[in-house]
């Protein structure tokens, strides 16, 4: 049973970006961030309800408030990067940038925590980055044309990337003493906040209660599917060993990939899917021990 929850979470997690895109062809990013991001978090309290962690709400220390909220505010950024990237750029060029956080996690962690990089880990990095880097070729957009602005969906997802990496950092240094869960649960209520505030701040209030069916329909659909993945990669923990259970939820990239091409109509050339393996390898060797 955890093996199928396992893909289960690989697959939910998987077809979050594509439904996401689906939701922001005629709704801003931002707009669309803030939106979904109450989906995520009525799932992200499910969480705590099922993990049973609520209660270490009145326990947490104020330096634990402090990195709750800052590492919210780097959640919210890369989100908000995140959704900005999809807009401006294809699916399968996108996912593959931001899957890049975890590379700069490992590297920031051995920086400014001491943390060694071991031989699986080192070629996993090698092997990410090349696979990115193949993945990194230009297409012919069929984008609306106010989107088409280049490699900006570049630097977004590079910022998306970062910032998540800084948000593992965070919970890594302050976070220790609090439920993954309940963790969760309230860096994404700093996350709602913190994306309203923007909406507000660049004046698309009125914006936001416009949001097309459609649009609205898949940006909550994704923040289901959000949710439902977090669900299934809890309970599949449960019930089985990490060392199986976080490589096979690492493959939600695939699933992303496929759904794009099929979904989306996406291209995906010879060496956009070499770089595909070669990326999902790195992923899979940085899992290894050693």
């Amino acid at each position: 049973m955890w093996i199928l929850l396992a893909c289960g979470s690989a697959f939910f997690a998987g077809v979050t970006a594509v439904l996401s895109k689906c939701g922001i062809r005629h709704t801003d990013s931002t707009v669309a961030t803030a939106w979904r991001t109450g989906v995520v978090l009525i799932m992200a309290w499910v969480m705590v309800g099922v993990s049973g962690s609520a209660g270490q709400v009145t326990g947490l220390r104020p330096e634990t408030w402090f990195f709750l909220l800052v590492s919210g505010v780097a959640t919210g950024a890369s989100w908000l990067c995140y959704f900005k990237a999809l807009q401006l750029g294809h699916v399968n060029q996108v996912a593959p940038v931001d899957k890049t956080s975890t590379v700069l996690t490992i590297l920031l962690s051995f920086v400014v925590f001491g943390e060694p990089i071991g031989l699986w880990q080192g070629v996993g990095v090698i092997a990410i980055a090349v696979g990115t880097f193949l993945m990194l070729e230009k297409k012919p957009v069929a984008l609306p044309a106010e989107t088409k602005k280049g490699h900006g969906w570049f630097f977004f997802a590079m910022g998306s990337a970062v910032f998540a990496s800084l948000t593992a950092l965070l919970g890594k240094a302050g976070m220790q003493g609090v439920e993954s869960n309940l963790g969760t649960a309230l860096r994404t209520g700093v996350v709602l906040v913190m994306a309203w505030v923007m909406v507000l701040i660049s004046g698309k209030g009125k914006q936001s209660l416009k949001v097309p069916r459609r649009d609205m329909g898949f940006l909550l659909l994704s923040g289901l599917s959000t949710g439902a993945s977090w669900l299934c990669y809890f309970k599949a923990l449960q019930g089985g060993p990490a060392s199986v259970v976080v490589p096979l939820d690492k493959l939600s990239l695939l699933i992303t990939v496929a759904f794009s091409v099929w979904v989306l109509h996406e291209s995906l050339s010879r060496r956009a899917a070499v770089g595909l393996l070669v990326l999902t390898a790195g992923t899979l060797f940085m899992l290894l021990p050693g």
